[in-house]
């Protein structure tokens, strides 16, 4: 299957490179390049079965941007700026993977993931609209491109829109009835089309001509000012690579059950992305139109991306009169029928019947829809960073009790019949603590004391908490000498290791941490007992 997966997602790819090469102002060469690079570096340092690392479509447009902002007038060293631009991200993604910064991704949830997943699905099947019809028309967002496209209604090309749709129905039978690589299937009638007919006079556009040369590894020659002027970029190109990324890897991961590690995918990508850029190459990243082809196609493994790759290779050295007859609406319509069933809405309904963040999963589809895929991702990584923020800005404290004389203490507002201990308050921060949820957590649990006019004691559970920053240090200390000054003794209960030394080392008291709650209430019944009249 993986041969079959690589041979179908070698068919989509090198024609899309030409694309993706045209939006970035880089020739043909920096994006096959680009795809030897990616292909093989994820395939033997990345974790996903799926991930198909090439040239796409916003870290093009980025970095075209971003070359022309700093080079308006100089087309070779616009090159030699977009190379040096590729190179600083990946050496910034390395840097991320050795910070052990991967993590940040877990701030991107997964409502925000299955709805920029379905609108980028969209947005990038509403782009080869244009391929199919034989037209030019472009827009800021898939409605205004939509609106474009029926303007020019009156010179849609019929026989170029008839030769997608039948090669997106060819697809559809081959993919319902067999598991032969359909786009590559699709592809090579194309190209025999192409050299039966002359499709120039059926108003049907093909890839064209192109030329390659062998590429000479080296930085850029570039002054130090040009340097730094794109390591100010870089920064934007990074997060766009492993949002992007992320987005599609982690995407494909959760609906095959899959693991994968983000320190190791921010590794494999960096490692691409610099090896790209040193053999004069586009930047690279995990696109979902690729990635969900390869797992469309069957692929099992990472040896996809091996086999994908030594396909363009060996299209390239022999088979480039071929590449250039590709018709444009065929390769469109390969593009649209990998991206097919990455429309399915039952991980959206899903959202709705549970009732649980769809509003969330809602806005972040409609930013990819409103605002392109590039805004929009931004926008969808900050609503999911903003719904974290939200959750940590509410505190929640739950008082314990016992329940029923069994040493197991639970949420007395669920179970009122648990046995609350006269004097001793009993409570349990929801959220772990640190410098942004630290203060509004102890405002509660100085709220809850007030209100047991009769609390001598107060218990208080960290099993939240695997470790503590100094904030949190500092304000657990501060509250336990201001509940001292108010005759309230501090114990602390489900203390972990890092938490029992840091505390221990700021001098409290080791014999007011306790491994469970249960020893830390016995040990206030006892005090108790010992110091009543």
């Amino acid at each position: 299957m993986d041969i079959l997966a690589g041979l179908s997602v070698a068919g989509i790819l090198l024609p899309e490179a030409v694309a993706y090469a045209a939006i970035a102002h880089l020739n043909i060469q920096a994006a096959i390049c680009a795809l030897l690079a990616g292909l093989l570096c994820y395939a033997i340092l990345g974790e996903s079965r799926f991930a198909i690392v090439s040239p796409t479509s916003s870290s093009s447009a980025l970095v075209a941007a971003a070359a022309f902002s700093l080079l308006p007038a100089n087309s070779a060293e616009q090159a030699a700026l977009s190379f040096a631009l590729v190179i600083l991200t990946g050496g910034g993604l390395i840097v991320l993977a050795f910070a052990r910064l991967g993590r940040l991704s877990a701030f991107i949830s997964r409502p925000v993931l299955h709805g920029f997943s379905f609108a980028l699905a969209l947005t990038i099947i509403i782009k080869q609209f244009p391929i199919i019809l034989g037209i030019h028309a472009s827009g800021a967002n898939p409605f205004m491109l939509l609106a474009a496209i029926g303007v020019q209604f009156a010179i849609w090309s019929w026989w170029s829109l008839g030769a997608g749709a039948f090669a997106l129905l060819l697809l559809l039978v081959i993919k319902h009835y067999s598991r032969l690589p359909g786009a590559f299937i699709v592809l090579t009638l194309g190209i025999g089309l192409a050299f039966g007919l002359d499709l120039s006079s059926y108003h049907i556009s093909t890839v064209g001509t192109f030329e390659l040369n062998w590429p000479h590894p080296g930085l850029p020659h570039l002054p130090l000012q040009k340097w730094l002027d794109a390591a100010e970029i870089a920064g934007g190109l990074l997060v766009i690579i492993f949002a992007e990324s992320w987005g599609s890897i982690r995407s494909l991961a959760i609906t095959h059950g899959d693991h994968v590690e983000p320190n190791r995918e921010l590794f494999a990508l960096g490692s691409a992305n610099l090896l790209s850029g040193l053999i004069q190459g586009m930047p690279v990243g995990a696109g979902f139109s690729a990635s969900s082809a390869n797992e469309s196609a069957g692929a099992k493994s990472r040896w996809a991306g091996v086999i994908a790759a030594l396909c363009i290779l060996l299209l390239v050295l022999t088979g480039k009169p071929l590449i250039e007859h590709i018709p444009e609406p065929i390769l469109a319509a390969a593009v649209i029928g990998a991206l097919l069933h990455a429309l399915n809405p039952r991980p959206l309904l899903a959202l709705w019947r549970m009732n649980r963040d769809q509003y969330l999963m809602l806005a972040a589809l409609i930013s990819v829809l409103s605002f392109g895929m590039l805004h929009g991702m931004l926008i969808a990584v900050a609503l999911s960073i903003a719904s974290a923020i939200r959750t940590f800005s509410q505190p929640s404290v739950r008082e314990l009790t016992e329940l029923n004389a069994s040493r197991n203490y639970v949420d007395h507002e669920n179970h009122p019949e648990a046995r609350l201990h006269p004097h001793i308050l009993i409570l349990r921060p929801e959220e772990p603590l640190f410098f942004a949820s630290i203060d509004g957590i102890l405002d509660v649990v100085k709220s809850k004391i007030g209100q047991r006019s009769d609390c001598l004691i107060l218990i208080l559970s960290l099993e939240q908490s695997s470790d503590l920053d100094s904030s949190a240090t500092e304000s657990l200390m501060e509250l336990s000498s201001y509940l001292e000054k108010h005759q309230v003794i501090t114990l602390f209960a489900r203390v972990k290791d890092p938490v029992r030394q840091l505390l221990s080392d700021q001098g409290y008291d080791n014999n007011h941490l306790f491994w469970s709650v249960a020893d830390a209430a016995e040990h206030a019944k006892q005090h108790l007992k010992e110091t009543s009249p």
